[in-house]
């Protein structure tokens, strides 16, 4: 088959492997805002990476922190534009639409794997999996991410909600550090599917 669409999940980590602090903040991430004026190789790095995706898929938490901020984040540039306009996808049980500004509304999904089979057999861009640890977990269970991602900063917490609780084999794929202290690792997650 060819060009079969990848999902790619996107974390933001402490060195100690944390993704999410006890009460669920990234008090760590230690990012820039993506404004028009100023480019760096972290921004490169991003901006290439947003237009390698043309759908993104939340959990119910990223998007219940996502929808009142993102959609009306001017001061992110062109970075906010290109995620704005990225066809989304929510996994939830219970919502039954999820606005995204005056943006096109997220689609609501029952059952996460099976619409993400579904989208890896249509041709497109890579498909971009945004936080959601849990959603993450659940779909690296069944096989389904084939690359993460991982925006690791210079700082640890200890504990929290970890990227990885199991045993995972990986193939080292980028790795790449920026002034401001981030390291990109970019990893593709062996013997998935």
């Amino acid at each position: 088959m060819e060009n079969v669409r990848k999902l790619v999940v996107q974390q933001w980590v402490t060195v100690d492997n944390v993704a999410a602090e006890e009460d669920g903040g990234l008090s760590f991430v230690s990012g820039e805002p993506f404004d028009d004026v100023s480019t760096s190789p972290f921004q490169s790095s991003m901006m290439g990476f947003i237009d390698s995706v043309d759908t993104m898929i939340l959990g119910a938490n990223t998007y219940a922190q996502s929808k009142d901020y993102w959609p009306y984040a001017k001061d992110q540039g062109e970075w906010g534009r290109k995620l704005n306009n990225l066809t989304k996808f929510v996994a939830s049980s219970k919502l039954d639409d999820a606005p995204w500004g005056d943006f096109p509304a997220a689609i609501v999904m029952r059952d996460p794997a099976a619409t993400i089979r579904e989208l890896k057999e249509r041709s497109g861009k890579d498909i971009w999996l945004w936080g959601s640890l849990q959603l993450m977990h659940s779909l690296l269970d069944v096989g389904l991410i084939d690359e993460v991602r991982m925006l690791v900063c210079p700082a640890s917490r200890g504990r929290g909600t970890r990227v990885f609780e199991d045993r995972e084999d990986l193939t080292l794929i980028e790795a790449t550090g920026f002034d401001h202290g981030v390291a990109l690792l970019r990893y593709e997650i062996k013997n998935h599917g």
